[in-house]
């Protein structure tokens, strides 16, 4: 049965609120109405400042204004970050020197590391060196990890600092592997935290290739500090395929993006 527009707009927002997240797709088959009748109340809901839409869906609002901490974005979009972790990890060659910035898709595509021989990986988030310490114990990989020095954040769990950065400027890197709080055609890839995103710009200058891992909540959205303009990009991989709004943008010529 059919519920009227403002209704299944308040059932919209306690989705939201319950989940952190929304697909046009699934709302779509909840409310059995076309995807672009969901477009145009996440469209209203948007302009009231209820959400915030992004590639596929919508987003709650405070997740813009400040990130919340670590422990509390892990089951966020999980099973898309484990599927980018999956994919991301199949890029890691026998003997590459790789750096990992800090977040919950890193940490899914640590955990995804495994088959590798003579890898060095270098990292400024607590818990990715935790899991990639434990998966050198059991031997899912041979190599070695270093852990980046500077000043710790509690609350998400990451090393920054002047001495993170000088330490990085000491390596030649293959490839560096970063997360992003918002990805936009306009701005590039952001953050939310000004001393990760220093960190996370020296990874993209000491490395040779730099590869975005981010689900489709993060695309169309600016947060605080910009790491890089797109073009820096060589690789993104998603969950999801690359936005038809983006196809002809001359800033993706050189990017090779990945569906996980």
């Amino acid at each position: 049965m059919l519920i009227l527009p403002e209704e299944r707009k308040n059932e919209i927002l306690n989705e939201l609120k319950r989940i952190g997240k929304v697909k046009v797709i699934d709302l779509a088959k909840q409310f059995n109405v076309s995807e672009e009748t969901i477009r145009r109340d996440l469209t209203q809901l948007e302009e009231n400042g209820l959400l915030k839409k992004v590639y596929g869906g919508a987003i709650k609002t405070t997740f813009q204004s400040g990130e919340p901490p670590f422990t509390q974005r892990t089951t966020v979009n999980q099973e898309e970050k484990i599927q980018i972790g999956k994919k991301a990890a199949e890029l890691i060659s026998d003997g590459d020197v790789i750096v990992i910035d800090v977040g919950t898709t890193t940490l899914e595509f640590a955990h995804s590391i495994q088959n590798k021989e003579n890898i060095t990986i270098l990292t400024n988030s607590i818990p990715v060196s935790a899991v990639l310490t434990e998966s050198l114990n059991q031997q899912k990989f041979t190599g070695q990890i270093l852990l980046l020095g500077g000043q710790i954040d509690p609350k998400q769990q990451s090393v920054s600092g002047g001495i993170t950065e000088q330490v990085l400027n000491q390596f030649n890197i293959n490839k560096a592997f970063i997360s992003a709080g918002g990805v936009s055609i306009e701005n590039g890839v952001s953050n939310f935290h000004l001393n990760e995103t220093l960190v996370s710009r020296t990874m993209v200058r000491v490395s040779k290739q730099i590869i975005l891992l981010a689900d489709y909540s993060k695309f169309g959205v600016d947060t605080f500090c910009k790491i890089c303009p797109l073009e820096k990009l060589d690789i993104i991989v998603c969950d999801q395929p690359l936005p038809e709004s983006w196809e002809n943008d001359l800033r993706l010529n050189e990017i090779d993006w990945i569906k996980a």
